[in-house]
């Protein structure tokens, strides 16, 4: 069953809204299990395991970030961080029956105590359609400066 471009669209916002709002376990349910959070540390970086990037996490790494974020004491998030992403309208890049890609750009700002910083990103969804609902199978985000030096970045951009 396929799904609409409104849907693939809505389905990106509320993932925005999610991590946003730190409803952190409904946002893993949307992933598939061999799903991969891949985040780029050069300017077009083409592989994950050849080169050293700043995050590339499968779904085991993505529960431990979660329960981490979740849990009462990790006292390194005491106050806990907050983000806010400000999302433009997702490009649909390639649409079939049960695959899509995406292509979102967007501001994403995370902040704690006295800090706060912002963050231009590209996300690619590679989104699968399982029994006519969207799963994320892999997720990309390159951050527009990725060779600047980094403090951590708690959260999920």
């Amino acid at each position: 069953m396929a799904v609409s471009k409104e849907q693939v669209i809505d389905f990106l916002y509320e993932e925005a809204r999610m991590l946003d709002e730190g409803r952190y376990d409904e946002w893993l349910a949307l992933w598939l299990e061999d799903g991969h959070y891949w985040m780029p540390l050069d300017y077009k970086q083409t592989d994950p395991h050849l080169v050293t990037s700043l995050l590339y996490e499968d779904m085991f790494m993505l529960r431990l970030r979660v329960e981490r974020l979740n849990g009462a004491r990790t006292f390194s998030q005491k106050p806990k961080s907050r983000c806010h992403h400000v999302i433009q309208r997702p490009f649909i890049d390639e649409m079939t029956d049960n695959r899509v890609v995406t292509n979102t750009s967007m501001h994403y700002v995370e902040t704690r105590l006295d800090e706060q910083f912002l963050l231009a990103l590209t996300a690619v969804h590679e989104l699968a359609v399982v029994d006519g609902v969207l799963r994320i199978a892999n997720k990309r985000v390159d951050i527009l400066n990725c060779d600047a030096a980094f403090g951590n970045i708690q959260l999920l951009p």
